[in-house]
């Protein structure tokens, strides 16, 4: 179901059985699982790849090189990064284009919640189940069933209960 009249989705784009968009989205060369939900205001480029069931909030990006496992929750605006080194230009004075740069992959495990605001940076994994706070930056992995906030986001404690439990 796509909803809303100003939604880009490229041809090259692979969309899962029972997907929701909202108004407002790109997405290009990219895959969506089965059952998932889009909002609002999020772009999702080429190579980037969503489970099943994973709900993504509005005002977030989601760049080249980023996987995301099935039943993900993102929250809104979060901000994933693929260049170790950005810069606009390349040694010669151009404009970079993509033989200048290396993308850099993301992993994000199954189950794992991302909070608003959270910036994800390249290179790292999110291990199933783990909790991201809020406005947090994250640095390095992060192991399963654990909880990290902060900037640079650190680890405050491991999680008890398994996906799909309830405390």
């Amino acid at each position: 179901m796509v909803s809303g009249d100003f939604v880009r989705i490229a041809q090259d784009v692979k969309l899962g059985q029972d997907v929701r968009i909202y108004a407002f989205v790109n997405l290009y060369g990219c895959e969506i699982g089965d059952g998932s939900k889009i909002g609002t205001f999020v772009e999702i480029q080429k190579g980037a790849r969503i489970g099943r069931h994973v709900k993504v909030s509005s005002h977030t990006f989601i760049c080249e090189g980023v996987t995301i496992e099935d039943d993900v929750f993102v929250g809104h605006g979060v901000m994933f990064i693929n260049d170790k080194y950005p810069r606009a230009t390349n040694p010669l004075g151009g404009l970079q284009t993509e033989a200048d740069w290396t993308c850099v992959s993301t992993q994000v495990c199954r189950g794992a919640s991302i909070g608003s605001n959270a910036t994800i940076l390249c290179g790292v994994t999110i291990g199933e189940g783990a909790i991201i706070g809020a406005s947090s930056v994250v640095t390095h992995d992060v192991p399963a069933f654990t909880i990290a906030a902060g900037n640079p986001a650190r680890i405050l404690r491991k999680i008890d209960n398994k996906i799909g439990e309830k405390s």
